[in-house]
């Protein structure tokens, strides 16, 4: 997507082969959208490049110890076997490639004195600003998420390297890197970066968010169900994570992609350009339905390699060690109590935006509605709502809402209702309701997300005995900026706060 420094690499390419890396901090389970840096991996070996991947571990421990410290060798050993296994899956030769570990050399005495020497000319105003798209960012942050842009800038002249290739969210520490580097009497790298690839909520796939993201080795039917609750509107090729899969990836390795679909809606196409396939996706010619289900044959073709080399018992017990599932409490004994009480965090609640496609009148009950709802999966659901006294219906339609995904579906007076419409009521006398508002710009099938819980996967489904939502839903509050809170934490999306318009102080139910 963006090259800094072009003119040093034609004059290196003068000269000799290109040195370069690309580094990983070893947190999360790698994801299919690994898949675009492995393909421009395999384009850079192709053209001779020498090559060095880095499975960064301790700046995994850095960023906000997103990798506690008892586990960063097993899951370097996991980022390890799984991208060789990525790489092989799409005909990269490893012979030609170098596998470098963080603290193979990052705990050296020359090392170490760079990072205090670095220390002493960087401000902190540049290191949070460095690290501000790759660093987890909280209200205090810690020291060791200001070092980690320093370390990594550092590694471009510790692994003897010309350039640097990323994702584009890294611009800012690579820019951080050219400006600091040279201060140590270091010379300035090349930086390459690719585009960000949209998950399948709409936003940027990532490893601590379930829903956005396919894990490399997801199950088929969990394959199948992630692209089922993908967002895909019809005719929407903005922030459309299932197109931009097909642009980046499948497209890079493959030079076509083929749609698969039933005689009767025109047969299976190949298509040899994208852009010809988005133009017939905008025009509605290719169905949502048929590119998910396309998507989920060239992928499985993708990940059944690397599914078959974790089936064997080694690699099953590394994986399961290196991602430990999280202990839940037991079911209690009669007359017994748990000992280890569930969890009840806001991160189990699976709330998205919906955007109200129709509105009518329950045909059994006067105070209720019955709404379809897009919440970007292949079909809207049915909600039933009690709102009728309290917002019009032209108020309803077609406007952005915020829903619960996850709760029970129920009949309400015979209509099945397969979610809940957030609202904000007023305290006092008499009642007023408002549905809360998500930010501007967002698109449906959007995630909503508590502030400093943005990990952690959602309830399949919440189950009534358990009661989490109504022990959740008894802190949610509304502030007196009109923003949606649990215990003061905002209720965010990628591009904001969710809030209503008017009801300061108010309850959300």
């Amino acid at each position: 997507q963006e090259v800094l420094g072009e003119d040093k690499l034609m004059a290196i390419l003068k000269e000799r082969e290109l040195r370069i890396y690309w580094g990983t901090a070893t947190t999360g389970k790698p994801h299919v959208a690994y898949f675009v840096p492995m393909s421009k991996i395999a384009d850079f070996l192709k053209a001779g490049c020498e090559v060095t991947i880095l499975f960064a571990d301790l700046h995994a421990y850095l960023d906000n110890m997103k990798a506690p410290w008892e586990l960063l060798e097993l899951r370097t050993l996991y980022y390890e076997h799984v991208i060789k296994a990525m790489l092989e899956s799409i005909g990269v030769p490893l012979e030609k490639l170098r596998f470098v570990r963080g603290t193979d050399y990052q705990l050296s005495k020359e090392y170490t004195l760079d990072v205090y020497r670095l220390s002493s000319v960087v401000t902190q105003h540049d290191a949070k600003k460095a690290g501000a798209e790759v660093v987890k960012q909280v209200e205090h942050p810690l020291l060791s998420g200001l070092l980690y842009p320093g370390l990594q800038a550092l590694d471009e002249e510790y692994l003897k390297v010309d350039a640097q290739f990323g994702g584009v969210d890294q611009r800012k520490i690579f820019t951080f890197a050219e400006k600091y580097l040279p201060s140590l009497g270091y010379a300035k790298r090349v930086h390459l970066m690719n585009p960000m690839v949209p998950g399948l909520t709409g936003s940027k796939m990532s490893s601590s968010e379930e829903d956005s993201k396919i894990d490399l080795l997801d199950r088929k039917e969990d394959v199948k169900k992630k692209l089922k609750k993908a967002f895909c509107e019809p005719g929407n090729v903005e922030n459309n994570g299932v197109l931009s899969f097909i642009k980046h990836v499948l497209f890079p390795l493959k030079s076509e992609f083929v749609v698969l679909r039933e005689e009767k809606w025109g047969g299976n196409k190949t298509y040899t350009a994208y852009e010809a396939l988005e133009k017939d996706f905008a025009e509605q010619v290719v169905h949502p339905g048929d590119l998910k289900n396309s998507v989920e044959v060239a992928l499985n073709k993708l990940l059944d390699p690397i599914r078959e080399k974790f089936n064997c018992p080694e690699l099953k017990k590394l994986s399961s060690a290196a991602y430990p599932t999280p202990s839940k409490a037991k079911p209690a004994e009669k007359g017994t109590k748990n000992s280890e009480p569930e969890d009840v965090v806001p991160s189990r609640l699976d709330i998205r935006v919906g955007k109200v496609i129709s509105v009518e009148k329950h045909p059994d009950a006067d105070s209720l509605y019955v709404e379809k709802i897009d919440v970007g999966e292949a079909e809207p659901r049915t909600v039933v709502s009690g709102l009728v006294h309290f917002v019009p219906k032209e108020q309803l339609q077609d406007r952005l809402v915020v829903l619960l995904c996850n709760l029970k579906p129920q009949k309400m007076r015979g209509v099945e209702s397969q979610g809940m419409v957030l609202c904000a009521s007023s305290v006092g006398e008499p009642r007023q309701v408002e549905p809360l508002d998500p930010p501007a710009g967002c698109c449906a099938g959007e995630r909503v997300y508590v502030e400093g819980y943005e990990g952690g996967e959602p309830d399949e489904e919440l189950k009534p005995k358990k009661k989490v939502f109504e022990k959740l839903q008894a802190d949610f509050r509304v502030s007196e900026d009109c923003v949606a809170q649990w215990k003061q934490r905002n209720f965010l999306t990628k591009l904001g706060t969710v809030s209503c318009k008017s009801l300061k102080g108010g309850s959300i139910s």
